[in-house]
């Protein structure tokens, strides 16, 4: 490590002739000195005037008006924590073994905080995705792909399906892709009255099996084998099925009249015996809900949302009010708003309306007739928390009204604590009352910033840059600490550019921000831009990108770095791009298609090729392969390897479940036919986050160097 920080310092002399007392390194970064601090596991208790929170000796109890803790409610070291409805039991997760993204294996116990017995579930093995029945009384959760639940007064499980087999059927529980792309694990649901419980079951029999190389340190190496449907090609066969505790019988719905592609998602409602279920076409252009009756098994749909692109089947927001009428989130007007519906399904009216999007939903209190939801009303590069009334739409805002909030509720909305951060300013934790009105700060990042301005960090600017469609593109740039206006800087790009996602906000950016801050000590200007396809400016402006996956994307990198070289004190012969995973795929574009603007770029994990993407993620934006060729193949780095110019390394771990590490293969021959030089970095047994041990370490190290020293 020594040894590179001596060429970093050397290199840093050709660029600026600043010097600092005290600067960021990458041993700083990596040896947590500039770790901070948080609350972890807010979440209310039923009376509303006290929280919980997880410490590192139990679960905390907190009183909101005073901000005192009153002991603990639970002694010892957990992981996580859940409350049955009444709260006369909890759920401790005491140790767990990563899975993928979301899954994992867990042991739990429950205690009773009456009696103070603790009872441990499937006798103290590892289970997945627990959840309590709503009288806690049970608790239901999935073991080698079957369905069980406990019965917490006896300790007798029930076994209620077994036919769950590796790599074949699921009962309950996401497959790889429907884990990865709609975002959770679980896919069960008790009813209300706590008799049935209504489950997918996947079948992946027919599914494409990948099998991926684990080297360790055998004579031979292992193997990991398991389903992923690549673009166009079989997905699991899903159904969903009525399991009833009564008479313990199972029964398949009949969703022959629905679409019927995907169950994205199921809820409880507020009738004891309903449970209704989202379902979806292949392209996710329509959704179809659908309420259960739990008791006859009788399906009825209460609505379809369509829509002319995709619909955001990973971020479904559904709310069932007191009388069952519901809450329902749609892109329809072209911003993401709340539309209230009766509970049959009739719509009773688009709840607010404006130019501006819902970004989270937190809750309603009935008795104020309110939602409190995260929005875009400030601007897209900020993230506002409002209470909206259901009958006038009128929002109001209750957090910061500048940076990134978020808000954790009590159960009475009476208290709420606000999360913030800006661009300049570490996360920081407020109590405040239903007003807004703050009560008192809980804890902040002072230290951590203080070190960062020891050590002369400088805060991002926002500016705007336009495209060739006439967009003002939301971007941040960081300069060297003495920034000379009169000097020309070379220029580190960074981006991610993948639908609906946002790298440029007025957030705190705890991943490669200290890095960029680094960076910018070594003299360079560093800056990303948010083009086309990105969220939270509207639906037109994300599904531009429909059909041609990468096409805006690339051309607004590109005519972003032509920008910024126009600028008096860009070098526009020294511009660099970096990205990671969608981020990778674009610096390999930038490369090829952007061969003549692009001096340096670093794809980490990049897809090269959406032929070899999942079939979920790639379809709702490109349809099939066999639909859209030319979609696929004109924006591919690899069909214009030919291309590549300037410095170019490529960066992959072997054992990646999300991006294979066959798209960096396909994507290095493509170079290597066309006799084109560039570095290659593979990281054995390593998945798409590439870590573990010294590897982040390794990793930076190796980008800086290749950074110092080309560009």
């Amino acid at each position: 490590m020594k040894k590179v920080f001596l060429s970093v310092v050397l290199m840093t002399a050709v660029f600026s002739q600043n010097t600092y007392a005290q600067e960021i390194t990458l041993d700083k970064i990596y040896s947590g000195y500039y770790r901070g601090k948080g609350i972890a596991g807010i979440a209310s208790l039923n009376d509303g005037e006290n929280y919980a929170t997880i410490e590192k000796d139990g679960i905390a109890k907190y009183n909101y008006k005073t901000s005192q803790k009153s002991g603990n409610i639970v002694d010892g070291k957990f992981e996580s924590y859940i409350f049955s409805a009444d709260e006369s039991k909890i759920l401790l997760q005491k140790e767990s073994e990563s899975i993928y993204r979301h899954s994992f294996l867990g042991k739990f116990d429950v205690k009773d905080l009456k009696s103070n017995k603790v009872m441990p579930l499937n006798n103290g093995n590892y289970i997945q995705e627990p959840k309590f029945s709503p009288d806690g009384s049970k608790v239901a959760f999935i073991v080698e792909n079957n369905l069980f639940y406990q019965d917490l007064t006896s300790g007798k499980i029930t076994q209620i399906t077994n036919d769950g087999k590796k790599n074949s059927i699921i009962n309950g529980l996401g497959d790889w892709v429907y884990e990865e792309e709609f975002g959770h694990a679980d896919y069960y649901q008790w009813n209300k009255a706590g008799d049935a419980i209504v489950f997918v079951k996947f079948d992946e029999s027919k599914v494409p099996e990948i099998y991926i190389p684990i080297y360790g340190k055998s004579l031979y190496p292992t193997e990991m084998r398991y389903k992923y449907p690549k673009a166009g090609e079989t997905n699991s066969t899903v159904s969903a099925q009525l399991y009833q505790l009564n008479s313990a019988k199972t029964t398949a719905l009949n969703l022959g009249s629905f679409e019927n592609h995907y169950i994205p998602q199921l809820w409880q409602t507020n009738d004891a015996n309903e449970i209704v279920i989202a379902t979806s076409n292949r392209h996710h252009s329509k959704v179809d809900l659908i309420k259960v009756d739990t008791k006859s098994g009788n399906l009825t749909k209460l609505f379809s949302e369509t829509d002319n692109a995709w619909i955001e089947t990973d971020n479904l927001t559904l709310e069932f009010l007191d009388d069952n009428s519901f809450l329902w989130a749609s892109e329809r007007d072209g911003y993401r708003q709340l539309y209230w519906y009766d509970k049959s399904g009739k719509l009773k009216k688009q709840v607010a309306k404006g130019n501006w999007e819902i970004t989270d939903y937190y809750g309603y209190n009935p008795k104020t007739k309110e939602a409190y939801i995260q929005t875009t009303e400030k601007g897209s590069l900020n993230k506002v928390v409002s209470k909206l009334n259901i009958n006038s739409g009128k929002t109001t805002l209750i957090s910061y009204p500048e940076g990134n909030n978020s808000a954790s509720f009590s159960k009475t909305f009476n208290y709420f604590i606000n999360t913030n951060s800006t661009a300049g300013t570490p996360y920081k934790y407020v109590l405040k009352d239903a007003s807004g009105k703050e009560i008192k700060e809980l804890q902040n990042n002072n230290e951590l910033l203080s070190k960062l301005q020891k050590d002369s960090f400088v805060t991002k600017e926002f500016i705007k840059i336009p495209n060739s469609a006439g967009d003002q593109l939301n971007a941040w740039i960081i300069k060297p600490k003495n920034f000379d206006p009169n000097k020309k800087y070379p220029l580190f790009m960074f981006q991610y550019s993948g639908p609906g996602s946002q790298q440029v906000s007025n957030s705190w950016d705890g991943g490669n921000a200290i890095w960029f801050e680094m960076l910018a000590q070594k003299g360079y200007v560093v800056a990303c831009v948010d083009g086309r396809g990105t969220g939270f400016k509207g639906a037109k402006f994300k599904k531009v990108i429909y059909k041609q996956l990468g096409k805006y994307e690339i051309e607004d990198q590109i005519s972003s770095a032509q920008w910024f070289g126009n600028q008096s004190y860009i070098d526009k012969s020294r511009i660099g791009i970096f990205g990671w995973s969608y981020g990778g795929y674009m610096s390999s574009l930038a490369m090829t298609k952007g061969a003549d603007v692009f001096k340096l770029g670093i794809a980490v994990a990049p897809v090269t090729n959406w032929r070899y993407y999942d079939s979920v993620y790639t379809e709702k934006f490109l349809q099939t392969p066999q639909e859209n060729p030319e979609g696929y193949d004109q924006n591919s780095p690899t069909t214009f390897a030919q291309l590549l110019k300037g410095k170019f390394l490529l960066i992959h771990g072997t054992a990646d479940d999300n991006v294979h590490f066959q798209n960096s293969m396909e994507f290095s021959e493509a170079l290597i036919q066309n006799k084109k030089q560039f570095e290659f970095m593979a990281y054995p047994d390593k998945n798409h986050g590439i870590y573990g041990g010294q590897t982040r370490p390794q990793l930076y190290e190796k980008m800086t160097n290749f950074i110092l020293e080309n560009l």
